[in-house]
């Protein structure tokens, strides 16, 4: 269920996904985006939370004039709040992309009995020196938005993803943003700074960096995830500072594993969690054919790998899904399990999660600890795979 809203002079423009009954989950934007940002993880998150997406002032369907001269993000974290109230939500969870981010982490320093749980996309603490962000408020206010424009492809994505369209239609959108509101949110930005106050979040905190950010380098993801106690990092290669849009599969994984976990508090809940995580990582027509394959007799069984496997070890937040992949391979190698390793290799490659260096790089280090023997069986099953995968996009 998608509800649109009109403006209104009081409360951000937002819209809502998702079951009337699930748990909140509100997700802020970067600087120079709408809501439209999010576009490529509603389909996964809406699927278990009711998600409330917001514009920024200035930006989208929210007016410029909803934020005042001189104010910063504490002012955005209280205008959040305000629609969250409007809509009779009491408790939330949270993720926000750079900016959008910023606000999270205020809302989680100052007003911890609103938020359950919180995901800092390609954000910081400290978005680097103030004079920097000044002098683009300043070039805003008397050249207007086009500089930034044609600049902001260097700042988001990578080169190889820039010249794509789900890249041309955000930079186009940027034109679209009031400059007035732009330049006064740069200079949020440069009054920004919660690098004293991280250690106070007590939410569950994810981390999500792309190793190729140059806006908000993996240095600032890094400083967030030693400092707010408990978090857990993924740091994503081939990624920029738009990391959801350039590699949106590993992050809707990421927040819906972390988001899911999170509220799973007994058998029913760690079952559903269980579930979702289960399809995020092997895909929907694989779980959709083993739902579909239960009988009474096994059906005790997939209630129990679904609640243990995945709603207890694979929500756990000290490893990202990467990880737990790379670990998974190894162990079926050494094992000798090679139904379950050509599943587990089949939904790494195609998710993204793992690229064909990667899975050629753990099977290597297999050769040295599980034997060559096993290897090698592994080497000839990764590489049929990545055969099929190769012949199904050429078909397609």
């Amino acid at each position: 269920m998608t509800t649109p809203t009109a403006p209104t002079a009081r409360l951000l423009h937002h819209q809502v996904d998702g079951p009337l009954s699930a748990p909140h989950l509100l997700l802020g934007p970067s600087l120079g985006t709408a809501l439209s940002v999010w576009d490529t993880q509603i389909a996964g998150l809406a699927r278990d939370h009711r998600v409330v997406r917001w514009d920024l002032p200035g930006h989208g369907g929210t007016p410029a004039a909803l934020f005042p001269d001189g104010g910063g993000v504490a002012e955005l974290g209280g205008q959040v709040l305000r629609l969250a109230d409007a809509l009779g939500i009491e408790r939330f969870a949270y993720a926000g992309i750079s900016l959008g981010g910023a606000v999270g982490a205020w809302l989680g320093v100052h007003h911890p009995e609103r938020v359950t749980s919180l995901a800092l996309v390609c954000s910081s603490a400290r978005f680097g020196e103030p004079e920097a962000w000044r002098e683009r408020a300043a070039l805003v206010r008397t050249e207007g938005i086009g500089p930034v424009a044609e600049t902001a492809a260097g700042r988001w994505f990578t080169t190889d993803f820039a010249g794509g369209p789900a890249a041309r239609a955000l930079l186009a959108g940027l034109h679209d943003v009031d400059p007035h509101a732009y330049a006064s949110l740069c200079d949020a930005l440069a009054a920004y700074d919660l690098r004293g106050e991280l250690a106070g979040i007590t939410a569950p905190t994810l981390v999500v960096a792309g190793r190729d950010d140059p806006a908000t380098p993996v240095a600032h993801a890094r400083e967030l995830a030693d400092t707010i106690p408990g978090s857990t990092l993924v740091e994503l290669p081939g990624a920029s500072h738009l990391a959801n849009v350039e590699r949106p599969a590993p992050v809707t994984a990421a927040l819906s594993t972390h988001f899911t976990a999170a509220t799973a508090t007994d058998d029913s809940s760690r079952h559903g969690a269980g579930l979702a995580v289960r399809r995020t990582v092997l895909g929907d027509a694989h779980v959709d054919r083993a739902i579909a394959r239960t009988t009474p007799f096994t059906a005790v069984f997939q209630d129990f790998i679904t609640r243990y496997a995945w709603g207890e070890v694979w929500t756990r937040p000290g490893l990202d899904h990467r990880t737990r992949r790379c670990l998974t391979l190894t162990a079926l190698v050494a094992l000798g399990h090679h139904e379950e390793l050509a599943m587990h290799l089949r939904a790494a490659l195609v998710s993204g999660d793992l690229t064909p260096e990667d899975v050629q790089e753990v099977l290597l280090q297999a050769a040295v600890y599980c034997g060559v023997p096993a290897a090698n069986a592994a080497f000839a099953a990764a590489d049929r795979i990545l055969t099929d995968i190769s012949h199904s996009a050429e078909e397609k």
